[in-house]
């Protein structure tokens, strides 16, 4: 039996008897510490997936130990530039021994149920979009309109006038005679 439990925002595959290390955690040392942010349980080939998280799982642990972890050299280097620079870190971190992994049955919820669950928060995200706002009409004034004094709005504007077409090339040639 596993779980995928987040921890200190990161997600690790634990079993009973593991000893992880994560992030520095708050607790003094010998201090028991249990996680409800499960993700996923796996019970012998029956698996649980939370949406996102398993109602009524949690997984308990106690901190073994406080320490620094491997440092991290960090080199960086401009070539043809005369830049080197290395510098590191060392990052902090708690052993903890996972104790128990507990899961209370939770009722699965039932398909009927789920698709009403989406179609309420699909009507709620409606409801709370905003009506899209009225468009602006904006007044442009055209030579001709300026001489009368009166304002065209944009749309008006852009009605293209029809050139007039010019005579076929023959007729041209035959008046030309």
């Amino acid at each position: 039996m596993y779980t995928i439990v987040d921890i200190a925002g990161k997600q690790f595959k634990v079993e009973k008897g593991q000893e992880i290390f994560v992030n520095r955690l708050d607790g003094e040392e010998g201090s028991k510490i249990s996680f409800n942010d499960v993700l996923l349980i796996d019970n012998d080939g029956k698996i649980d997936v939370g949406t996102p998280l398993i109602e009524g799982a949690s997984v308990s642990a106690k901190i073994i130990s406080h320490l620094k972890g491997d440092k991290v050299l960090v080199f960086k280097k401009k070539r043809r530039k005369g830049y080197k620079k290395t510098t590191g870190h060392r990052d902090y971190l708690t052993k903890i021994l996972i104790e128990n992994i507990k899961v209370e049955a939770a009722k699965p919820k039932k398909a009927v149920e789920k698709v009403a669950e989406v179609k309420a928060g699909k009507e709620a995200v409606k409801a709370k979009k905003k009506p899209a706002a009225a468009k602006k009409t904006t007044k442009v004034a055209t030579p001709k309109a300026k001489a009368e004094g009166v304002k065209k709005t944009a749309a008006a504007t852009t009605v293209k006038k029809a050139k007039p077409k010019a005579a076929p090339k023959d007729e041209a040639k035959k008046e030309a005679r």
